[in-house]
């Protein structure tokens, strides 16, 4: 006779034998589906698996034979060569503006236009004052030339025409057409238009402002200068300018002059640089100035960025055969652009040699003889302007 508890001890090993038949079924079938280890091993192993020949981007840049260019930094404002405030010659009423402020102009553009109808009738006038004075000399000169059968003498003649008012008829004519040709009023330097004073219909007295025109292509930049950097700088030195705006387009400059007197409260002098601008920097700006202090010649030099240390002591990576081998080497002084290699204490030799490629990007976690892929050659050095050529 089966009782109640019977059952329930049976149930529970039933089920567990259904759940024991099941997984053996599963792992027979895991079993069927997976491949051995061996085969695992051999799928591993294939020749040309990309784990075992992915190369890392890096960018590099080539070692090279120059002189080192060590410089002072400072600041400066930048100001113009010519700044000029533009003021009416002659009286009249404005008749047409030919720019706006903020215009680029040649030397020579016509910015404002005076009504040209009161110049012409001054001249006009002029002019036939001047016509009558000559008929009123001719017909004292040719009486006496045909009684005498000579001309007169430089003093007679000089006479004569004060007589018939020659003289004084040709400086009036002379003196309106000068105004008329003030009557268009044109800039004297090429530049940008900062100002435009007057408007059409205006009344302008001699003397009264109307425009200003800033020479944007010739500048100065006035750097402080420590008084101890002062004997470190000379005129003619190179000078490497940026804006805040644009660090990553310097202009080059000449140091130009080294005023005498030192300010005795911020203990500074003067450099004077003069450079040509491309639109950069504008006048009043404050710029940053590199002014060359020593430059030291023929110097084997690699990019700063590519010197990095492994356990304490400064390496370079080369790119050789597609792999970047790591090279030991002496640094020497540096501008933060580049760094000068000296020669090896022990053998007495540079162990980067000019034209080899250097790894500036990428290089940081690089292990030595890791294969590398090389990117398009990056922009170098912060870029160094082309020599301009100073005002």
């Amino acid at each position: 006779m089966t009782t109640l508890s019977d059952r329930y001890v049976r149930l529970p090993l039933a089920v567990f034998s259904a759940i024991l038949v099941t997984g053996c079924s599963r792992g027979d079938a895991a079993a069927t589906s997976s491949p051995s280890n061996s085969d695992s091993a051999a799928v591993d192993d294939v020749p040309g698996d990309r784990s075992a020949t992915v190369s890392l981007p890096v960018s590099a840049l080539d070692a090279r034979d120059g002189d080192l260019i060590l410089r002072v930094a400072t600041t400066g404002q930048v100001r113009s060569e010519a700044v000029v405030p533009l003021r009416a010659e002659v009286a009249g009423t404005v008749a047409q503006l030919l720019v706006r402020a903020g215009d680029q102009v040649a030397a020579g553009t016509p910015l404002v236009k005076l009504d040209p109808y009161p110049f012409d009738l001054a001249v006009r006038e002029a002019q036939a004052r001047a016509d009558e004075a000559e008929q009123r000399f001719l017909e004292s000169y040719v009486p006496e030339s045909l009684v005498t059968g000579r001309g007169p003498t430089p003093e007679q003649r000089k006479a004569l025409m004060n007589k018939a008012g020659l003289a004084g008829g040709r400086l009036l004519l002379e003196r309106a057409r000068f105004e008329q040709a003030r009557a268009l009023i044109t800039s004297p330097v090429a530049g940008v238009v900062q100002s435009i004073d007057v408007a059409v219909g205006e009344k302008l007295s001699a003397g009264q402002p109307i425009s200003t025109v800033v020479d944007t292509r010739r500048l100065r930049v006035e750097a402080q200068v420590l008084e101890h950097d002062l004997p470190l700088i000379r005129v003619g030195g190179e000078a490497i300018v940026s804006s805040a705006g644009a660090p990553d387009r310097p202009l080059r400059g000449r140091v130009d002059a080294l005023l005498p007197l030192v300010d005795s409260v911020a203990r500074s002098g003067r450099a004077i640089v003069r450079l040509t601008g491309d639109g950069t920097l504008r006048p009043g700006m404050y710029a940053d100035v590199q002014l060359e202090a020593t430059r030291l010649r023929n110097r084997r030099l690699v990019p700063t960025r590519a010197v990095i240390e492994r356990d304490g002591r400064p390496l370079v990576f080369v790119v050789k055969d597609g792999r970047a081998q790591w090279t030991y080497i002496v640094p020497g002084r540096s501008n933060g652009v580049d760094t000068e290699v000296l020669p090896d204490s022990s053998s007495g030799e540079i162990p980067i040699k000019a034209g080899d490629a250097v790894i500036v990007d990428g290089h940081l976690t690089l292990t030595h003889d890791a294969p590398v892929k090389l990117l398009p050659k990056p922009d170098a050095r912060p870029r160094t302007p082309a020599p301009a050529r100073i005002p």
